[in-house]
């Protein structure tokens, strides 16, 4: 067990997610996510979380493990064309995971999902963390339009607004 993680995930408190995402950084990032869908018939879902329980940083859980976790609670993979992109902050670990549902994936590489949360965390690391889920979202939203444009008015399938667990 990561001494040093466990200490991490313990003191991230409730004021300290609020300090980083108030509630008027909340309201930018959900127009942000409500405008991207707007230009693509892809879904886009953020989420942050302070801290894993204690009891999935016994037993190891990653921030992915935990973000795939979240995807499915939040069912981002029930859409229309299977594009839905969930973008995971875990505060505590600064760690950004994006998981995207099979229509996306199939087309997105890796190394283009990682290029975006290493821009994301650069970002977190310095402070600025509306910043860095903006830059994600357009990020996101850019390779979303690239691969599944809206043809029609597209139709909102999954809240815009950003989940803090």
């Amino acid at each position: 067990m990561d001494v040093k993680r466990l200490l991490r995930h313990l003191f991230m408190t409730r004021w300290r997610v609020n300090a980083a995402f108030p509630r008027s950084s909340l309201l930018v990032i959900e127009k942000a996510v409500h405008g991207s869908h707007q230009t693509h018939v892809g879904q886009i879902r953020f989420a942050v979380e302070g801290a894993l329980h204690s009891g999935a940083l016994l037993k190891g859980q990653s921030a992915r493990e935990r973000a795939i976790d979240v995807f499915s609670e939040l069912r981002v993979w029930d859409t229309e064309h299977n594009n839905g992109v969930l973008i995971y902050l875990l505060l505590a670990d600064r760690d950004v995971e994006i998981i995207a549902d099979r229509g996306i994936d199939a087309k997105v590489d890796r190394e283009e999902w990682e290029t975006i949360c290493h821009a994301m965390e650069s970002e977190f690391r310095r402070g600025n963390y509306q910043l860095g889920v903006m830059g994600g979202i357009a990020q996101v939203t850019q390779l979303l339009k690239t691969h599944f444009p809206a043809h029609r008015p597209p139709r909102e399938e999954l809240p815009s607004s950003p989940v803090v667990l």
